[in-house]
């Protein structure tokens, strides 16, 4: 007889590549994912993996069995959708964001979750949006909430906000309060973000098109590096308006005008397309009534309560520069 625990170890055995991994998102043992596949095998009578490879290869059989397990997992998450209430749903959803959601609103995201799904798990991590898209692309992430770098998107997409940026540096860079032709910011050395960073990408292209020259630059994909190497005067670098006014506002940063300003960065909400049941789409709604870039748990001052609310509900998300 066929389990849904033989379908989960299957399932996640192809998603991550391992027997190692699948027991490790199964909350299980190595052995224990084994002896499912062990037994899956005897009950049916064919070879899901090809043994004389070291990686977890799909044999012929087990390639069409992965499509068919995969199919009632997805089909048993609807049913249970569907007919039990959100209040009494048990399920884990997996989210990843970039760091300035992290900064921002993922705790007002993660508490609005938890009241819509009181027995929801809610796994959060924080990574680049060239990461956060390979691992939704691979099954290994639910939704994630990052700019929207290109005009069509491969995943169902849900808008979510935008950001507007400004280029900023320390006071001691320039006295200037008149903006300046896009052009001559390269007068300053220049901190910018790696093309992994999906503002980093927007931004790159969008000093390509206007023609400007990057050559004195210092690349960074932290966000909280990017800050700390402006603040230190080492450079002008685009960083959020809202989130760092009061930066501004005390005189620790200053705003640097140019023409053309920087564009704003959408930013969206994506999960595979190919999911029917409601689940990712209801959190993608709940991220767009979410999002609000002007928080800032930085300033503990102001964001005690929110602060609060991701120490105390949210899985620690795990960073990546």
């Amino acid at each position: 007889m066929m389990t849904f625990k033989q379908m989960e170890a299957l399932y996640w055995i192809v998603q991550l590549g391992s027997f190692e991994a699948a027991a490790n998102r199964l909350n299980t043992t190595q052995s224990a994912v084994s002896k499912r596949i062990q037994e899956l095998e005897r009950a049916f009578d064919l070879t899901v993996f090809d043994r004389v490879h070291r990686s977890a290869r799909l044999t012929e059989k087990g390639e069409q069995f992965f499509g068919y397990a995969k199919e009632l997992l997805d089909r048993r998450d609807q049913i249970v959708e569907q007919v039990v209430s959100k209040e009494a749903l048990v399920r884990q959803i997996r989210i990843g964001v970039t760091e300035l959601t992290a900064l921002t609103w993922l705790p007002r995201l993660i508490s609005a979750i938890q009241g819509a799904y009181p027995k929801l798990t809610v796994e959060a991590e924080v990574d680049l949006n060239a990461t956060l898209r390979e691992r939704l692309a691979a099954d290994t992430i639910d939704i994630i909430v990052v700019p929207q770098i290109h005009s069509t998107e491969s995943f169902a997409t849900t808008r979510v906000g935008e950001v507007d940026n400004a280029w900023m540096c320390a006071p001691s860079l320039t006295a200037r309060k008149t903006a300046i032709p896009l052009a001559d910011i390269v007068q300053f050395p220049l901190i910018l973000q790696g093309g992994l960073s999906g503002t980093g990408f927007i931004y790159t292209r969008f000093l390509q098109e206007h023609g400007v020259s990057m050559q004195r630059i210092l690349a960074s994909n932290s966000l909280i590096a990017q800050i700390g190497l402006t603040l230190s005067g080492l450079g002008v670098s685009y960083l959020p308006k809202s989130c760092l006014s009061h930066m501004v506002t005390r005189g620790a940063l200053r705003i640097v005008q140019t023409q053309p300003a920087l564009p704003p960065v959408s930013y969206v909400a994506l999960h595979r397309a190919g999911q029917s049941h409601s689940l990712n789409a209801d959190v993608a709604r709940l991220a767009a009534q979410c999002c609000d870039f002007s928080l800032n748990l930085l300033d503990s001052g102001r964001q005690t309560g929110t602060t609060f609310a991701l120490r105390k509900r949210s899985t620690p998300a795990r960073k990546s520069s």
